[in-house]
Formats: C-alpha cells, sequence, structure tokens
C-alpha cells in the first residue's frame, strides 16, 4: 500500500511509478490516485501518449472502464509545454513515450510537482519496454502490480501475446493479450487459423 509522504507543509517533488503486466490494474490505480488529488483540491494535470486510442481519443480508461479526462500528446516535450503550475502531473503508458519523459518527470518533480506514471515494465517477450526501465530507476516510490494467469490462477507478470504479428508495440485488449504467470508464457503462440 502506498503512503503518500507528509513534508510538513513545504512543496517538494517526489515520482511514483507504477509498473506491471496488462491487466494488473495500473490505469485503475493510477486514476484511484488521481481522483484522492482531486477531492483534495490540488491541482493536476494528465497525460497520456496520442497513439493509445484503444477506448478512447482523450480520456484516460482502465480495463474495467473507469475513466479520467486527460491530455494526448504526441512526445513528452509537450507535457512541459501544457502544463502551467500544478501541483500533481498524472502520466499514463509511460511506455510509449519516447526517452525524453524521465527528463520530464525529473523536471517536474524538481518543480516541486508529484508525478504519478504508470507504464508497462516489460514488453510481450519479457524484455524491459521503453523508458520504463529508467523510470524505475529514478522513482522516489514504486508500486509493482500483478494480474491473474488465464490459464492456471497463479499470479501473472507478464503481457502473453496471443497474436503472431506486430512488433514491440502492438496496441491491443483481450483481443491480442493475455496475463500469464512465468511457465505459462512458455506455451509457443498459436498460428491463426
Amino acid at each position: 500500500m502506498f503512503i503518500e509522504p507528509d513534508f510538513r507543509g513545504e512543496k517538494r517533488g517526489w515520482i511514483e511509478v507504477i509498473c506491471g503486466s496488462m491487466f494488473s490494474g495500473k490505469t485503475e490505480e493510477l486514476i484511484r490516485r488521481l481522483k484522492r488529488v482531486k477531492i483534495a483540491n490540488l491541482s493536476v494535470e494528465i497525460f497520456k501518449p496520442a497513439i493509445d486510442v484503444r477506448y478512447d481519443n482523450t480520456r484516460i480508461v482502465s480495463h474495467d472502464t473507469n475513466a479520467i479526462q486527460s491530455i494526448p500528446v504526441p512526445c513528452s516535450a509537450d507535457i512541459l509545454a501544457k502544463i502551467g503550475d500544478v501541483d500533481v502531473v498524472g502520466i499514463d503508458e509511460a511506455q510509449f513515450f519516447d526517452e525524453g519523459i524521465t527528463d520530464v518527470c525529473i523536471t517536474l518533480a524538481n518543480r516541486g510537482v508529484r508525478v504519478i506514471v504508470a507504464g508497462l515494465d516489460m514488453d510481450f517477450q519479457g524484455k524491459p519496454f521503453g523508458q520504463m526501465p529508467q523510470l524505475l530507476a529514478i522513482a522516489d516510490y514504486i508500486t509493482k502490480l500483478h494480474a491473474i494467469c488465464v490459464k492456471c490462477g497463479n499470479i501473472a507478470h507478464i503481457s502473453y501475446r496471443t497474436v503472431a504479428t506486430g512488433g514491440q508495440v502492438l496496441l491491443g485488449e483481450k483481443d491480442k493479450y493475455e496475463a500469464r504467470c512465468r511457465v505459462c508464457a512458455l506455451e509457443p503462440v498459436q498460428p491463426a487459423p
């Protein structure tokens, strides 16, 4: 359970990273934290990569259909260009951002902003995904979430791709991915009939 730090009235920034596989609840947790920020009447800006249009063009939407309004941006530098004086910045699907996302998060935290980032830590092959390793390295707080393996019911941490097409980035949901444990992820992908 994440406990928010108390800096006794000083405005200090920090970076929180929420990571895990698909279907582990990363976006759900990001939305939960951001809604609490709004309840506290703190100013917040929320961003997502413009390429992520799976559920909605402008809102961040979890697999459970919880949603929160966001600003889609094509690159990480646009985050700095679009924010004013805010207390909190939320960023979803960080693995899809360019390598500048790490510097953006550091810049914001150094300005006294609480930065909450969510993203896949590994791709479908179990390899570190995008800039997530760098974000995890510089994070002040890390929350790693797990899904449930659809094959055996154990803890899952791999986003298993069920289709044998596409490169590292292939947007999809349950039509293209399953949560799997380490053992069940070794099963080869079956070609389409």
